[in-house]
């Protein structure tokens, strides 16, 4: 990361990136953000109407549309660019248009110089991880996708309302792919410490409304749920993204979910897929293994295959 000024590039602004930026700048997470888009008149009104926030926000943010020569003293690039998938199919039927979009956009980056840390948003998020990572030939330390952040947050949300506490009393992720086959890892959900299991096991009338296989189906259509009645999703999304930004940024050490290549964790290798990750200035610093269930490891091992056979497809 070269510069002082953190500064965040932002390729992509529809409705994910420039809600991206619009949490950045209500946050004060960074100092410059730069937006980059396939229709520049588009990226500069954006940044336009993102500037006219500053009289309202704590700190000020220099935000301007701008090209990949823009990207060489960047810390961070959020990949946005991307489209929405097509009612009754799924999130890797997009992964062809993802490969497209992205086999001419990362030479580019790369090519201004940028050395920074690649956060990737667009839909397969673990597909489009694991081309981003193969196309930039950065280390994988510095290739991270939202993965089953956003899923990990809809978890504790649904879950808040039915104990009821503060969601961020909750205390646990959704693992693997983002999509599909994801899975809650129940063993390790916790809500004040205490797992959820305990909590039921020791509850069951008070708790009797609470099914966690009604939960998890829950937490994996509350996308589709919002995209067919608004057509997009990009509030949780992009404050997700602006949660890993400050963390980077920061060097918090935060845990978060994200899609991370996997070289050997939870026995999986040539993958990206979510699991708990410790974030850093430099990247992902390590990932967390949880010791799962063997139904878990099992569910873990699936969703990994589901996303391998998917890049396999692409000749990745």
């Amino acid at each position: 990361m070269g510069s002082k000024a953190r500064k965040v590039a932002i390729v992509g602004v529809g409705h994910v990136g420039a809600s991206c930026a619009y949490s950045l700048i209500n946050q004060s997470i960074c100092d410059e953000i730069v937006l980059i888009d396939r229709t520049p008149q588009r990226a500069h009104a954006q940044a336009l109407d993102l500037s006219h926030c500053m009289d309202f926000t704590y700190t000020r943010t220099k935000i301007f549309a701008g090209t990949y020569a823009d990207c060489a003293d960047a810390d961070i690039a959020v990949l946005c660019a991307g489209t929405y998938p097509k009612p009754g199919g799924t999130r890797l039927d997009m992964a062809d248009i993802a490969f497209a979009i992205y086999q001419p956009i990362i030479p580019s980056l790369i090519a201004s110089g940028f050395n920074g840390i690649l956060v990737t948003a667009a839909n397969p998020v673990d597909v489009v991880t694991y081309i981003v990572w193969k196309l930039s030939g950065l280390p994988r330390q510095r290739v991270i996708g939202t993965g089953t952040s956003i899923d990990s947050s809809r978890l504790k949300t649904l879950l808040s309302e039915y104990l009821p506490v503060d969601p961020r009393s909750v205390s646990g992720y959704v693992l693997g792919e983002h999509g599909e086959s994801q899975f809650a890892a129940w063993s390790h959900v916790t809500v004040g410490s205490k797992p959820i299991l305990d909590i039921l096991a020791q509850h069951p009338q008070r708790f009797s409304q609470l099914n966690l296989d009604d939960i998890e189906k829950k937490t994996r259509n509350a996308g589709w749920e919002i995209l067919q009645h608004k057509g997009s999703t990009h509030y949780g999304i992009a404050n997700a993204i602006a949660h890993i930004i400050r963390s980077i940024l920061n060097d918090d050490f935060n845990i978060t979910a994200v899609s991370a290549v996997l070289e050997g964790e939870y026995g999986e290798r040539n993958v990206c897929a979510g699991v708990p990750a410790i974030l850093t200035r430099q990247g992902i610093a390590e990932l967390v293994e949880l010791n799962l269930t063997p139904t878990e490891q099992a569910r873990f091992a699936y969703s990994c295959q589901v996303i391998r056979s998917t890049a396999e497809r692409l000749a990745l």
